[in-house]
């Protein structure tokens, strides 16, 4: 399925015949979502970090391969999250039950909240970052695509390299989750 070539694409076709110029747009255009969505996916900074920089590397070690099939975005997301997948792969950590029992504590009991208390703006986007966090990997990965940057169920599929349906549900079931838990 062949997209139309968006400005993105074109600036790296640019830098694929040697305009540097346009790498540094891309990447000024692109850092910040990028960032956000690896710190927000990996919940680890210096991960983050880590897979900031391997993700700009790939993107610069493959631009005389680049082929615009998609947008430059997903494209760009769908590296992120691999090497996201590759890192979760070679570090599983395995918890005691002894550590799931804390965790559950911790996260079982909300802090003081009393049914007239009205949340400030603040309060109720804290609130929403924790209950994304607490998503299981897969829909918080959607849940991220969607709602930061925007990407349609078709490239959120494109990007975590599964199935428009499975996609869909990933993001319906997380959708509905943050429902319950922001009702709460």
């Amino acid at each position: 399925m062949d997209a139309p070539v968006d400005d993105d694409a074109t600036l790296m076709l640019a830098y694929a015949r040697g305009e540097t110029a346009a790498f540094d747009v891309l990447y000024t255009r692109h850092r910040g979502a990028l960032y956000r969505f690896l710190l927000r996916t990996a919940r680890d900074p210096q991960l983050a970090e880590e897979l900031f920089q391997d993700t700009w590397s790939r993107v610069i070690a493959s631009r005389a391969r680049y082929v615009p099939q998609a947008k430059f975005t997903t494209w760009l997301l769908q590296i992120a999250h691999n090497l996201l997948i590759d890192s979760h792969r070679r570090k599983r950590p395995v918890a005691t039950g002894d550590e799931a029992e804390r965790v559950f504590e911790l996260t079982a009991s909300p802090e003081h909240e009393q049914p007239e208390h009205v949340l400030s703006e603040f309060e109720r986007r804290r609130r929403l970052q924790l209950a994304i966090e607490q998503l299981p990997d897969e829909q918080r990965t959607a849940v991220l695509l969607r709602l930061e940057n925007d990407l349609s169920v078709e490239e959120i599929a494109e990007v975590t390299g599964v199935g428009r349906e499975t996609a869909k549900s990933r993001l319906r079931y997380a959708m509905n989750r943050l429902r319950e838990q922001l009702a709460e």
